[in-house]
């Protein structure tokens, strides 16, 4: 099938269209190339997918509006997965308007592409940062997360509202996928994992944020992909039994979905810094410091409703995840 992806030279989006480019979907990729980190590392990670016969390479930001109708008109994808958005909670503090550019105009106009381009499926990109306030353990997505504690954990809540808009008037069939901390190789050198790598090497110091007390569900990115890939497959359904009386919010009438792609697992900042030093045979100097504004301290992901529909749970564990991510880090910058 045809598959637009936006966000082919990020992280997730360049691994996921590999993986679909591997079963021999052809693929559109979009991508802005923006330098909110390193643009090197986004024309490698596009380099390994222009090799392919099957994929087109489209720089286009996502909310330029002209150049997305143009985009939807010319190549008519049957799927869509829009991964391109202002990432970071802490830089959301900086830099407000680049996440509602993005996140919230960006988004629009993938909608409206699908809207009148009678794309079968929209898969979209949330974020477990929606549950902001949130502390009853694990996270589900039959929880209300009306709570956000930053701009980037309400702008990915505001397009769950978008697309459910989409869904109940347009028939749209949508799904969201609340990714929990993902890592692995290739990955975003402004998450901890990368940075914490950089200085541990360097012999720097490394900021550890609520002094280490923080627990994340990492989630691997193959295992993220695999989610994806399960997910796309399987169209949004309407849930027949949804009632307005008691409105689950992960379900709907219309042909809806909401899942978590976590790794049901979480894990103590302070063991996932023990396993990078393990991996690199150094110990890190520990700057600890208080919680972070807008940060939370543990996200911990349930994921039955992922297991339930697509028969799918993340396997990879922290200890394999980061020597995979260690063995790439030291290949690729030569290390």
């Amino acid at each position: 099938m045809k598959v637009l992806i936006t966000g082919t030279a990020g992280f997730i989006g360049s691994t996921l269209a590999r993986r679909l480019l591997a079963r021999g979907d052809e693929i559109v990729g979009v991508d802005n190339l923006n330098d909110y980190y390193d643009v090197q590392l986004k024309k490698d990670r596009l380099a390994r997918l222009q090799a392919h016969d099957n994929f087109t390479d489209v720089r286009l930001s996502i909310e330029d509006r002209e150049g997305m109708e143009a985009l939807f008109k010319k190549h008519q994808p049957q799927k869509v997965v829009n991964l391109a958005a202002q990432a970071g909670v802490r830089y959301s503090l900086e830099n407000p308007h680049a996440y509602i550019d993005a996140n919230i105009v960006g988004f629009t106009n993938v909608l409206e592409g699908c809207r009148h381009n009678e794309v079968e499926h929209l898969v979209y990109a949330s974020s477990s940062s929606v549950y902001g306030a949130n502390t009853n353990m694990p996270f589900s997505v039959h929880n209300n997360v009306d709570h956000p504690v930053s701009l980037y954990a309400a702008s990915k809540k505001a397009n769950e509202l978008m697309a459910h808009t989409y869904s109940h008037l347009f028939r749209l069939p949508t799904t969201g996928l609340r990714f929990f901390t993902v890592y692995g190789p290739w990955g975003r050198p402004d998450m901890a994992l990368f940075i914490f790598t950089r200085k541990i090497l360097a012999g720097e110091p490394i900021d550890v944020f609520n002094y280490g007390n923080h627990r994340r569900d990492f989630t691997y990115i193959d295992d993220i992909v695999e989610g994806v890939v399960r997910t796309l497959d399987h169209t949004a359904p309407e849930n027949e039994q949804w009632s307005g009386d008691q409105p689950d919010p992960a379900t709907s009438l219309a042909p809806y979905r909401i899942y978590n792609i976590g790794s049901n697992r979480p894990v103590e900042l302070l063991r996932y810094i023990e396993v990078l030093e393990e991996c690199l045979g150094k110990k890190a100097q520990k700057n600890l410091l208080p919680l972070q504004l807008g940060d939370v301290p543990d996200t911990y992901a349930d994921v039955d409703a992922l297991v339930e529909d697509v028969d799918y749970k993340p396997t990879t564990t922290v200890e394999e995840g980061i020597a995979n991510f260690v063995e790439w880090y030291r290949d690729y910058y030569q290390l």
